[in-house]
């Protein structure tokens, strides 16, 4: 995989981002662990703990390899573009269920935060160079 330059824009970014996903998996193992066990569809076959903890695991990847994997940027960033399509249907589920967590106590609040985890699918591609090497890769 070639090397992609980004910016120091992108990069301010992308440690933004590996900060955010460490908190996050740090919510996950202590004081927001409820809140998220909330999110977790009920269709999902294993017990909500084990659903947050897993993701807490998986996000506290990720933020560290944002942060310190630069060398394999790209790839970290689709990494991360996965997992927030992947933890999109709990978002859903927290909207379809009206289950009140992280200050998201109304319906509008919750369906505002749908339009968020695009963005934020978005931000992991660009901040890590991944659209400039998807679009460069297909050229």
């Amino acid at each position: 995989m070639d090397t992609i330059k980004t910016s120091t824009t992108q990069n301010i970014l992308r440690i933004i981002l590996g900060i955010f996903m460490i908190s996050a998996a740090i919510g996950h193992f202590t004081f927001q662990r409820a809140a998220f066990q909330a999110q977790v569809p009920n269709w999902i076959p294993i017990s909500k703990d084990s659903v947050v903890l897993i993701s807490g695991i998986v996000e506290i990847s990720l933020g560290l390899a944002m942060l310190f994997w630069t060398k394999q940027k790209v790839k970290v960033g689709i990494a991360l573009a996965v997992f927030y399509v992947l933890i999109f249907p709990g978002n859903i589920a927290q909207y379809l269920n009206h289950t009140d967590a992280f200050g998201l106590d109304t319906d509008q609040a919750r369906l505002i935060r749908l339009f968020f985890q695009p963005l934020l699918t978005l931000a992991a591609l660009w901040s890590t160079g991944a659209f400039a090497y998807l679009f460069k890769k297909n050229k």
